[in-house]
């Protein structure tokens, strides 16, 4: 496997858990839907501003470009509002150990769309990966069934949502190999998404400013964003397969960000054999 491929994955995966932390420190103030017409605008403005320098022009390609965008329109602005609703339910530890299940959706359309034909190795990684994704999960004590229900659902949605990004991003890549472009002209639609969602819903969406707690989410997006990049990258380099699996691994940084931040992460014994079997799938992974 390519290292290169691996570190942008991971990365990528160390930049979600932290953003799903903080975002549980800003739900304590805003509502999810302010709090991500908060974060993706602000991830938005500075791509933009980095757009003279980073936006490549030269490789343009308007079916890329319509790719992207069509992503943009569900990723990041629809996964956003559905893992902050979640989260604000569940928590960050439930949330990121359930959108884990992206791989699946991911690697599934990859092959019916790109013809990625995951290996034998490949394969037992992820299932590897998802077991002990599992063994993480576990309904929190302070949740009703009926929240707790809703969460998964919600999550589930968002992971599906993510997994069909995947691979769509990934065929627009090949004629345009610009992740920054790429990352770029999906946050304008997002950020146009959400911000006339949030006008609609919940009126003049420059009032959050006077509220308390809505500069939380002006790191929670650049965080986020940096995460969408750095995937981007590693899928001009690298297969859906391995990529998606390896970005989904971020629940071991949202507990270890939690703990770190929150005093809490979940670590009961289910959790801590979770964590063990996921960082074997991962192992086995590069090794495929």
């Amino acid at each position: 496997m390519d290292m290169h491929v691996a570190a942008l994955a991971l990365g990528a995966a160390a930049c979600f858990g932290l953003a799903l932390v903080l975002t549980q420190v800003g739900l304590r103030y805003l509502t999810p839907i302010r709090g991500a017409s908060i974060s993706v605008p602000s991830a938005t403005v500075l791509f933009l501003a980095l757009a003279p320098i980073l936006f490549d022009t030269t490789g343009f390609r308007t079916g890329s470009a319509l790719l992207f965008a069509l992503a943009g329109c569900l990723f990041p602005a629809a996964v956003t509002l559905l893992t902050f609703e979640a989260n604000r339910r569940v928590g960050p530890a439930i949330t990121g150990a359930l959108g884990n299940l992206s791989p699946l959706f991911a690697i599934l359309i990859a092959f019916l769309v790109l013809g990625e034909v995951p290996r034998l190795g490949q394969l037992a990684g992820i299932a590897v990966i998802l077991a002990g994704v599992l063994l993480i999960i576990g309904a929190p004590r302070s949740a009703s069934h009926q929240a707790f229900g809703l969460a998964i659902a919600l999550l589930l949605l968002a992971a599906f949502i993510r997994g069909s990004v995947q691979p769509v991003v990934k065929l627009g890549l090949e004629a345009w190999p610009s992740p920054y472009s790429a990352t770029l002209i999906g946050y304008v639609m997002s950020a146009t998404v959400l911000i006339g969602f949030a006008t609609l819903k919940e009126g003049d969406p420059t009032a959050v400013f006077s509220q308390r707690g809505w500069l939380w989410f002006v790191p929670v997006g650049l965080l986020n964003g940096l995460a969408v990049l750095l995937m981007y990258a590693a899928l001009t380099r690298g297969p859906v397969a391995v990529v998606a699996p390896l970005v989904a691994c971020y629940p071991l940084a949202t507990l270890a960000f939690s703990r770190l931040l929150l005093g809490s992460g979940g670590l009961t014994w289910a959790t801590g054999v979770g964590v063990a079997i996921t960082v074997a799938g991962v192992a086995l992974l590069l090794r495929a």
